[in-house]
């Protein structure tokens, strides 16, 4: 049954079947609506509800008109010459330790690492044994350099800079990149590092203020936008990008290394664009963005989530399925939240816990849809993976997407039935429906090269690598889209189980669920040393869909209301080269 494919999922076959209801409406103004089944036999009437989600602003011929210049045996002879200069750079043994320091971490910042990995592991490997001199700049660079990269560096490194009360010298508030050496630094911080903790309210205190002090301009704007998001937390492509732009105006820029930066972020881009073109022509295909109105067409959006989490080309399959599991999650999600009744969801989310298509008549037209896609997608890529790795992973993957709908399950029973839970029981079950085990977990499948007792173990219980980012999301989609969820009527979400558990306001339980993001961080960080078994394309990955969210939930919620700023990112990842 697992490899079997269903030729169902075609457009001349959504032709056949009965239309599904008209008419949907706002929210706030529900009408009754005759949901027809498999069976013909007239159903009660079930009001139905509809988010009336604005469309994604990349449609299917905007994006099969995209093109890039920035392929070929030309460009890649060039990035091949210029990769090599830079690596007689990385091995240069007369340079000062500060200049390598900054070199990792301009080529870093500048989106090249991942053409450099072995180089700069063997430098940071030698790094770590050396000691630093009386330099806040430095040292606060090394240390998150070290530890970004999983070496065990202690906090104690900043001991120096603090005066005998435990408290960090005044003297450096002068010191603007020293101060944002150390911000930045403070952002890898564990649970409990009190000196890092002082690091990190030193800093904000002093780079708040930046008046009055004559300070290079480029350097004004760095402190700016770490004080919006630190590095740490920022999507690994948007940020190069934006370095790019910023080094291009500094004095004491690398012509060398802006030529292949610039080079690298475009042809990274047109392989993108190659990435994407088949997804648009499968989504198409599909369907299901026309034939269930209801739900959010976000193929696009979806693009961008999948490359954020596995952003490096070499893994262009991983980007694919990934593209296609997010929008069959986003019409999971409405199917969920907003269209099924509460009786049709128990119906669902039992024939995807059993994943058989026979048990699957009971159900509406548009679950029969919606199930077929999410069997056959999954069967291909159980095929492919059977077919190239030798490896059959239907029980995994199924588990995956049937904990999903269990816990998409559990908020639509306390919608249905009125009920609040406290934050901590919300969050239990959260976790799970913020879409983070089941996409690292994808991640963890197509990326391990043999089934161990490890993958059987993982979906039975996963672990903290995934858990934390997932929490993380989570609790960045809260912030973005609570206002908009109440409006729309929705199950409450974390800022509405706290201020119901303990009668707090909605700033307060604002601030509350803004630690509680700072918290899952320092957690994260821990597990970038404890998680030493666990395969690196997943850690990094962990820590990217964390960054994501960041990014997508900043200021608003850019996935189901994509905004202007949204499109500004999705094009500068997509469509405006440099």
């Amino acid at each position: 049954m697992a490899l079997r494919f269903l030729s169902v999922l075609t457009p001349c076959s959504f032709a056949q079947l009965p239309p599904l209801p008209t008419g949907r409406r706002n929210v706030n103004m529900p009408k009754q609506i005759t949901c027809v089944q498999s069976t013909q036999k007239l159903q009660p009437t079930i009001n139905r509800r509809s988010a009336n989600y604005p469309k994604s602003f990349g449609d299917y011929d905007f994006i099969q008109s995209l093109r890039s210049d920035y392929m070929g045996e030309m460009y890649e002879r060039r990035l091949e010459k210029l990769k090599q200069e830079v690596r007689c750079f990385l091995k240069n043994k007369d340079q000062t330790l500060v200049a390598q320091l900054k070199l990792i971490d301009t080529l870093q910042r500048l989106g090249l690492g991942h053409h450099f990995k072995k180089e700069i592991k063997e430098a940071l490997g030698i790094i770590a044994s050396m000691k630093m001199e009386y330099d806040l700049y430095a040292t606060a660079l090394r240390f998150r350099l070290l530890r970004q990269r999983g070496f065990e560096v202690s906090q104690d490194v900043f001991n120096v800079f603090m005066d005998k009360k435990g408290d960090f010298m005044e003297s450096f508030c002068e010191d603007t990149e020293g101060m944002l050496s150390l911000y930045e630094a403070s952002q890898l911080a564990f649970e409990g590092e009190i000196v890092l903790e002082k690091a990190k309210a030193f800093t904000i205190r002093h780079m708040r203020d930046l008046k009055g002090k004559s300070i290079d301009e480029n350097l004004k704007r760095k402190v700016e936008h770490a004080l919006e998001l630190p590095f740490h937390w920022r999507m690994p492509r948007l940020e190069a990008r934006w370095h790019i732009e910023t080094y291009l105006g500094e004095e004491n820029m690398n012509p060398l290394l802006s030529e292949l930066a610039k080079l690298d972020y475009n042809m990274v881009q047109a392989i993108y664009q190659k990435d994407l073109k088949p997804m648009s022509r499968w989504w198409r295909s599909l369907g299901l963005g026309k034939n269930l109105s209801f739900a959010r067409d976000r193929l696009m959006e979806c693009f961008v989530w999948a490359l954020g989490i596995m952003s490096e080309p070499e893994y262009s399959y991983c980007r694919k399925v990934l593209t296609k599991v997010a929008p069959l999650i986003a019409v999971l999600d409405d199917v969920y939240d907003i269209y099924g009744s509460l009786e049709e969801l128990v119906l669902f989310t039992d024939v995807v816990d059993r994943w058989d298509i026979n048990a699957m008549e009971g159900l509406p037209e548009y679950m029969k849809i919606c199930f077929l896609a999410i069997f056959n997608t999954v069967n291909e890529v159980v095929y492919d993976t059977l077919k190239e790795e030798g490896w059959e992973i239907t029980q995994y993957l199924k588990k995956l997407w049937a904990d999903i709908c269990k816990s998409f399950l559990v908020e639509a029973k306390w919608y249905n039935n009125g009920y609040t839970p406290t934050l901590d029981e919300y969050l239990n079950n959260a976790w799970i429906s913020s879409t983070g085990p089941i996409l690292l977990g994808h991640v963890y499948f197509l990326t391990r090269p043999k089934v161990t007792k490890e993958a059987l173990e993982f979906v039975d219980n996963y672990p903290n690598l995934i858990r934390y980012p997932s929490m993380i999301c989570r609790l960045c989609n809260d912030l973005a889209s609570s206002r908009a969820e109440l409006e729309r009527g929705d199950a409450p979400g974390s800022i509405q189980c706290f201020m119901h558990e303990t009668g707090a306001l909605e700033v307060a339980a604002r601030e509350h669920i803004k630690s509680l993001i700072s918290d899952m961080w320092k957690k994260m960080n821990k597990e970038l040393i404890s998680s030493s078994s666990l395969p690196e394309p997943l850690i990094n990955a962990a820590f990217d869909f964390a960054r994501l969210t960041q990014c997508f939930y900043q200021h608003s919620d850019g996935f189901s209301d994509p905004n202007n700023e949204t499109k500004e990112r999705v094009m500068a990842l997509l469509v405006v080269g440099l």
